[in-house]
């Protein structure tokens, strides 16, 4: 059996994932998000694309037998399980700016977006070349008259999880999210396995 990986709450981490592999990303008490980032290993201009994929799958809600896009429009994950069936791949990772915007009267933290930079400068990901995550368990439903955006907590319970298949050799940006509203007020811990 392989090793399960904790990834702290409020932190993230970095990791390569070779072509055929298998990531599965475990909500281990449940209603927990993990923003995952995903870099083509050879060439990081190749980044995961959220308007690729979206416009690709013709839904905003990608689950089993859909594939996560680059910005090159080429595969870079397949969706292969998934026991909970809702994530978002619209919402940017949250970040100092976001509780300043958001939860003015809480502590600003650097958030997924401050814990992928520092995860995937290593591999030569700089701040700027990091965009809107593959959210996975995270629950944002849209009104389809107004188009008016919630983030509710997500659906998944303990155990859950998504299971992803790489297309191509990546470099994989993973948290546990730091936002209060994307996790039903409470922070957990992610836990992740490569097979």
């Amino acid at each position: 059996m392989t090793e399960t990986i904790t990834i702290a709450e409020r932190s993230g981490t970095a990791f390569p994932l070779p072509r055929g592999a298998t990531l599965t990303v475990i909500d281990p008490k449940g209603e927990q998000v993990a923003d995952l980032l995903a870099f083509n290993a050879g060439d990081i201009d190749e980044v995961i694309s959220s308007g690729r994929t979206l416009d690709y799958a013709e839904s905003i809600y990608l689950t089993t037998g859909n594939s996560l896009y680059s910005n090159r429009s080429r595969v870079m994950l397949e969706i292969i399980g998934d026991t909970v069936g809702r994530h978002d791949f619209l919402l940017t990772p949250c970040s100092v700016d976001t509780f300043v915007h958001f939860y003015p009267d809480l502590p600003p933290h650097r958030g997924c977006f401050g814990n992928l930079a520092a995860a995937l400068a290593p591999f030569g990901v700089t701040p700027d070349r990091i965009p809107t995550a593959f959210n996975c368990f995270m629950n944002v439903p849209v009104d389809g008259i107004t188009g008016k955006l919630r983030v509710l907590p997500p659906i998944s319970k303990a155990g859950d999880s998504i299971t992803f298949r790489a297309m191509m050799d990546l470099v994989v940006g993973l948290t546990a999210c730091s936002a209060p509203d994307s996790n039903g007020g409470t922070f957990k811990p992610i836990h992740y396995r490569i097979d």
